[in-house]
Parts: structure tokens; C-alpha cells; sequence
């Protein structure tokens, strides 16, 4: 897993190691946020994580009041809540593996609003074609599987690049001479693994998202590669460095972040599950 080389040395130590792997175990995506709020509030703040801990124990009253004026201090130089109340988590979190329950209570103003997203939308039907024309073939596939089907990039491809949807997780796709779909829509099974709800469950893809990904697989064998049911539904481009069995969410969103911007358009990549859940919202008011 890819660390801020300044925190690195923190998880030399072993108390330090197993905390971060014990959330790991959850969600690595959580443990590195985690780790490096840590390390970033021990540099704010100008403490370590040893003696976060001594103080909590010691004077629970002045630890308490320290806190809460660091949090008054972030707030003051602008900072959203939300990203304020971050540090509160992942103190808390330390705290707690340690076996110390001290309670921070503190009110931190807007800890539930998300000034980045705030405006945000849902791109319309021709927006998410002009997207989609400016998409790779790769991300075509991203795309579709995200708008149309509802999945999160982290089932496309884990984050530490382990994992991630494979062509027998299509059920109707079939691997012959030519690349095939045996019914349409077609199933796809996200397992548990991939699954944020940490259950298996199933999705499916219409004709339009299977089109791409037809065109992607006969792409992928025309280059040379011998393409099995166990095979990545995301390949690496073939001029690139693999370094990993899977292509990492990181490179997943990257590939729809550029096809968006592309498109003259401003918008995360994660706005297309809300495509996806505006279209089943319409078709349920539908009856």
C-alpha cells in the first residue's frame, strides 16, 4: 500500500501497526485516511502518538480543552467541518484501540456539510453521452458499469489493486472466438469482496453497456491477450507498468475524470451512481 513517506515511520511502531491493521481488516480506504489524519494532527500539533496517549490518561479535563481549541483554531483559519471532524474520528479511534474511553464532546460547526459538493448535479442523458464519447474504451466500460448499472469504482477495482470485477462475474458474457453475450441484460455479480455492504449481490447491464464492453474484450485479444473467465473485466494498458493484479480505483476514476473534463464538464466521478439512482427513481414513479 502506498504511504505518505513521512508517516512511513510511525507504523515501526508495533501498537501503532496493529491499530492500523485492525481497521485495515475493514476497509483499507478508512485505515489510510485514518493514518494519515493521525500523522498529520501529530504535526499540527506538534505531539506524537505516544504521548497523545499520556495525556489523555493523565488529565483527561486539559486534554479535552486542548482539543477543542485545535478545533477552534482549524475552524477560524476556514476549514470545512467536515473535514475538521476527521481529526475527531481518528482520535477517537486511537484512543479507543488503547483502551481509553474518553468522550470529545465537542460541536463542530457544519461537521455534516460538504461545501465541495454542494452544488453538485446529476449530468443529464446527452451530458453522459458526450462523456461517454470521450471516454476510452477502458472507461467506456467504467462508465457504463457505474451510470447504468450502479456500481461504486471500488468493485470495478479495489483500492490496493488486489481485486476487482472479473469477466466471470458477467454471467451472460461468453469467451469464444469472438466475445459474446448470451442474453441481454446480462447479470453482473459483485462479491463480497467488492461489496461495501460487505454481502454478495448482483446488478445488471443493458445493451448499450454491453456493447462496450464487447468492443473493449475484442480490443484486448486483437492486442494479443488470451482472455479467461478469471481474467480483469479492467485491463492496464498494454504500454503501461503493471505493477498490480488489478487496476486500482485510483486509476478506475482517473480514466472517468478525464473523459469528464473532456466533455467540458465539471462533476466527481462518483455523480454517475446518482445517474444511476435518479434513472431507477424515474422508473419507479413510472410504476
Amino acid at each position: 500500500m502506498t504511504m505518505q513517506p513521512k508517516y512511513n515511520e510511525l507504523l515501526l511502531d508495533d501498537d501503532v501497526r496493529r491499530w492500523f491493521e485492525n481497521l485495515r481488516a475493514r476497509s483499507v480506504i478508512t485505515a489510510t485516511v485514518y493514518f494519515r489524519g493521525l500523522g498529520y494532527y501529530c504535526y499540527l500539533n506538534n505531539t506524537n502518538l505516544k504521548e497523545i496517549l499520556a495525556n489523555a490518561k493523565s488529565n483527561e479535563k486539559e486534554f479535552k480543552d486542548n482539543f477543542i481549541d485545535f478545533i477552534r483554531r482549524l475552524e477560524k483559519e476556514g476549514k470545512a467541518g467536515s473535514y475538521i471532524a476527521r481529526f475527531k474520528k481518528v482520535i477517537l479511534s486511537w484512543l479507543k484501540f488503547n483502551g481509553i474511553g474518553l468522550q470529545l464532546t465537542v460541536n463542530i460547526s457544519g461537521e455534516n456539510e460538504t461545501p465541495t459538493i454542494v452544488n453538485e448535479r446529476v449530468p443529464n442523458k446527452e451530458e453522459l453521452s458526450r462523456i461517454l464519447r470521450k471516454a476510452t474504451s477502458r472507461a467506456k466500460v467504467s462508465i457504463s458499469l457505474m451510470a447504468f448499472s450502479g456500481l461504486r469504482p471500488e468493485s470495478l477495482g479495489r483500492y490496493e489493486g488486489i481485486d476487482g470485477l472479473r469477466l466471470g462475474d458477467i454471467k451472460e458474457l461468453h469467451i469464444s472466438d469472438d466475445i459474446t453475450f448470451d442474453r441481454i441484460l446480462a447479470m453482473v455479480v459483485v462479491k463480497q469482496k467488492l461489496s461495501k455492504a460487505r454481502h454478495q449481490y448482483f446488478t445488471f447491464i443493458g445493451r448499450e453497456g454491453a456493447t462496450y464492453i464487447k468492443e473493449y474484450l475484442d480490443e484486448r485479444k486483437k492486442n494479443g491477450e488470451e482472455l479467461t473467465y478469471d481474467s480483469p473485466l479492467l485491463q492496464f494498458d498494454s504500454r503501461g507498468i503493471r505493477k498490480n493484479d488489478f487496476l486500482r480505483t485510483t486509476l478506475v476514476t482517473r480514466d472517468i475524470r478525464q473523459a469528464i473534463e473532456l466533455a467540458g464538464l465539471k462533476m466527481r466521478p462518483y455523480v454517475l451512481r446518482a445517474y444511476f439512482s435518479t434513472a431507477l427513481d424515474i422508473a419507479e414513479s413510472k410504476g
